[in-house]
């Protein structure tokens, strides 16, 4: 796959060993190769993937969250699709707890949410050694301002529902008014799940990637509470448009939710 002239119908493919990835280190070459291979029975199709070229950084993007493994799967893909340059994802300090999923984290540069208790909550004991101690919205600004872009889901934790956005969090929106920088929102579809039922973790999905949205603002030193509440309602009708669901800004947690993801 080339980067030029691809419309946002174009399917990404992802070549795990044919691509070239300059700006990854060896071991980082060896895990995106390694995720991509596992999950291409997975990826139906990756749509739009220009408008996340590494000319266009920085900026948001941001996703629907419908599944745990797509905190590591979705990352791993744009990073080997962007030939080895991150996008800085912020996820949940629990994943941390998960064997392997650590290492991978920190080679993602990952920047840890540190809002949840662990399940069992014994497991909070850990929390300082698994967390930055840096405030995630003060390193995701610190990113933004540096040039390099962000991830976020803006639910805020895995929604299994398969017609519904949660009403989401306005860290996007605050971000956004506040650097200047667009939001490029995307949506996670999953076709071959019936519309009547949770999606499974091992539902096969596509990547939908929108055109930027812009806030309008330079950088506003503060952003207001109705500049945020428009900002994040434009967003998660985009999101909405592209993951195939509806947003109302009103729906709270279902018992499609999983409340133990970030």
């Amino acid at each position: 796959m080339t980067w030029a002239g691809h419309a946002a119908g174009h399917v990404a493919h992802l070549a795990p060993f044919s691509r070239s990835l300059p700006h990854a280190s060896w071991v980082d070459a060896f895990l995106l190769r390694a995720v991509a291979t596992w999950a291409e029975r997975r990826v139906l199709g990756i749509y739009g993937i220009d408008r996340i070229h590494p000319r266009f950084d920085p900026f948001i993007l941001a996703l629907n969250h419908s599944t745990r493994l797509e905190a590591i799967i979705v990352p791993a893909l744009l990073m080997h699709l962007r030939g080895g340059r991150h996008i800085h994802f912020m996820a949940d300090w629990n994943f941390r707890l998960i064997p392997g999923v650590g290492f991978l984290y920190r080679r993602a540069r990952v920047i840890t949410v540190a809002r949840k208790p662990a399940r069992p909550r014994i497991l909070n004991v850990l929390k300082p050694l698994l967390t930055d101690g840096i405030p995630p919205l003060e390193a995701a600004r610190a990113h933004l301002l540096a040039g390099r872009p962000l991830g976020i889901f803006p639910e805020g934790t895995v929604n299994r529902e398969p017609g519904r956005l949660l009403r989401g969090r306005y860290g996007i929106a605050r971000l956004a008014l506040e650097t200047g920088v667009p939001v490029v929102p995307a949506g996670l579809r999953f076709p071959r799940s019936g519309p009547q039922h949770p999606i499974t973790e091992e539902a096969p999905f596509e990547l939908h990637i929108g055109e930027p949205i812009l806030s309008g603002e330079d950088g506003l030193r503060a952003a207001s509470g109705e500049q945020m509440r428009a900002f994040h309602g434009r967003i998660m009708q985009a999101i909405g448009t592209l993951s195939g669901k509806s947003w109302s800004g009103h729906t709270e947690e279902t018992s499609h939710e999983d409340r133990t993801a970030h």
